[in-house]
């Protein structure tokens, strides 16, 4: 078997650039639905210049919309994180009520630095109890 390691080389930067082509490709079909501002004909067309002449197709479409693109994917992505992060703050508890031990921490704190007497923090840590 005579097959030398420029030969394997370039078998595997084809098969790279293969993979990067269907990732391309796919990309680009998501972001033609994902397109809210374009018409059902106007995807259409993409999409059919896209299969017909998939290199031409491509590289016209990155060419066009390749900002748009960028713009939709940053969009998703902060809504994304808006939808994640109102999650969190859901899943921790209501808003502003901190837990039963930050506020005694605070109050234990307050009381070390002579900011209240041991008659108010004892008052201040039964209503946090209770």
């Amino acid at each position: 078997m005579n097959y030398p390691l420029l030969s394997v080389f370039w078998t595997m930067l084809e098969f790279f650039l293969w993979i990067v082509w269907l990732f391309l490709l796919f990309k680009i079909i998501m972001d033609i639905f994902r397109n809210h501002d374009s018409s059902g004909w106007s995807k259409a067309a993409w999409l059919i210049l896209i299969i017909v002449v998939p290199f031409l197709g491509v590289l016209v479409y990155v060419i066009v919309h390749g900002r748009d693109m960028g713009q939709r994917d940053l969009a998703q992505a902060q809504q994304q994180d808006k939808a994640f992060q109102a999650y969190v703050r859901q899943a921790a508890g209501p808003s502003g009520s901190g837990s039963h031990v930050d506020e005694l921490a605070k109050l234990a704190d307050l009381k070390e630095k002579g900011a209240i007497t041991d008659a108010e923090f004892q008052q201040a840590k039964a209503k946090v109890l209770a």
